[in-house]
């Protein structure tokens, strides 16, 4: 007894049940929003509902088609010959990064100063908190 041919996965009967309970779920829902728009108790709300779920059953069925490409497109074979080198940025194609200006203010340079002796202090105090405290410290 020989084996069946497996399948494709795209072709499920169940995934495409579902997606046709859904669609046709949808749109039941929005004639059922159009009969309430219509009524003497319908608002634009309803209205606005009944033109929604349209967009959903379609959605639902983009949704099983974008599925079924990408199934197919995973399922193909690679071809050899057609691998694509990884492609590098022509040179002048990007902006120059600016370089940072060099401040010979001494009120800037003290300003720094005091800030990286901040931070190291900080370092400091969370090192011994940790317990983690050692005599000898990069000044990095």
């Amino acid at each position: 007894m020989s084996v069946p041919p497996p399948r494709p996965a795209h072709n499920r009967p169940a995934l495409i049940a579902l997606v046709c309970v859904v669609a046709l779920g949808c749109l039941a829902l929005a004639w059922w929003q159009w009969e309430r728009f219509e009524s003497s108790s319908g608002t634009g709300q309803n209205l606005g509902y009944a033109l929604q779920w349209p967009l959903f059953a379609g959605f639902a069925v983009f949704a099983y088609v974008r599925f079924v490409r990408l199934e197919r497109e995973a399922e193909a074979p690679a071809q050899p010959g057609k691998a694509e080198a990884p492609r590098e940025i022509p040179a002048g194609i990007l902006p120059e990064r600016p370089a940072a200006a060099k401040s010979d203010d001494p009120e800037t340079a003290a300003y720094n100063q005091y800030l990286a002796q901040l931070h190291a202090s900080d370092i400091d105090a969370q090192v011994r908190t940790a317990g983690l405290h050692s005599p000898e410290r990069n000044a990095g």
